[in-house]
């Protein structure tokens, strides 16, 4: 009866951990987009169900100072959104700590991923007229800057194809590089050539950002100058303010453990109805704010 029991027991262990693997969000495949300095770039797809007609694309840069961090941040994003009908990508770029790298190198990165996506876009089945720029602070400026900059492209790239998406959404993005904002040091003596905010110019792609009012890393105020340049030089662009949270609320409880999805929800809910506005998916949210 002990030995019965003992064997019960490790089958519903088994199974719990069966359960909580296949709960786990994990890319289709990994498909390498850039090989610079000896360092293989890959980015983490999640498809949609096959449709007839091309699907939108949106490729996330995760967050970490430009110094850290990785691709699993984006994953439960990704796995909601390909769940809705849009191919979703987790990108990987250089970071300091891996390759020795600078901002101005996760820009490019940012830039050779746009522009890999929308020259695949036939065999990733995708419209290469509807491709979003998305991440999470360092990397919602990686995502900003592929709209904004103009320039660090990579001359080994068929720059005939452009890297400029077309909407972008940024997540706490860091909007000022300049001490007004966060990374003056990091970019010391370069610090508006990579600065969002000091970029803004006419027809610019749609933006939607969301920001917590608390965040003491990237100051509310960037978020708010940011909306009101892009509106002032013509460009849609939709700011929404989170209250009483401050820096990467925008995390699900994949890579947050502990850290509960109302944030999330938020966040993925008002991201889909956006994508919906500009005709990138179909239907009502599948998710729900809570």
């Amino acid at each position: 009866m002990r030995i019965q029991k003992v064997f019960l027991l490790f089958i519903s262990l088994l199974a719990l951990s069966f359960n909580s693997r296949a709960n786990t969000p994990e890319p289709d495949e990994k498909l390498l987009y850039k090989v610079v300095n000896g360092d293989s770039l890959y980015l983490h797809v999640f498809k949609p169900m096959k449709s007839v007609e091309p699907t939108a694309a949106i490729v996330f840069f995760f967050g970490g100072g430009w110094n850290g961090g990785r691709p699993q941040q984006f994953y439960q994003q990704s796995e909601y959104l390909a769940s809705r009908g849009i191919l979703a990508i987790s990108a990987e770029y250089r970071i300091k700590t891996v390759h020795g790298t600078t901002p101005f190198d996760c820009v490019e990165d940012g830039k050779s991923a746009i522009r890999w996506v929308r020259q695949h876009a036939k065999s990733l089945h995708v419209d290469p007229n509807k491709i979003v720029a998305s991440g999470g602070s360092a990397g919602g400026h990686v995502a900003l800057c592929t709209a904004l900059v103009e320039g660090h492209e990579n001359p080994n790239e068929n720059l005939a194809i452009s890297s400029v998406p077309n909407a972008v959404v940024g997540y706490n993005p860091v909007f000022d590089t300049t001490e007004k904002g966060y990374g003056a040091a990091k970019v010391k003596g370069r610090e508006t050539e990579i600065s969002p905010a000091h970029l803004v110019r006419e027809q610019l792609p749609p933006m939607l950002n969301f920001h917590g009012r608390e965040d003491t890393t990237v100051p509310f105020e960037n978020a708010e100058r940011f909306t009101s340049l892009m509106k002032k030089a013509g460009n849609q662009c939709k700011l929404v303010a989170v209250e009483n949270v401050g820096h990467g609320f925008f995390n699900g409880s994949f890579f947050r453990k502990g850290n509960g999805d109302k944030y999330f929800n938020l966040c993925m809910y008002n991201t889909d109805l956006f994508l919906k506005e500009l005709g990138y998916l179909k239907g009502a949210p599948t998710i729900k704010p809570q």
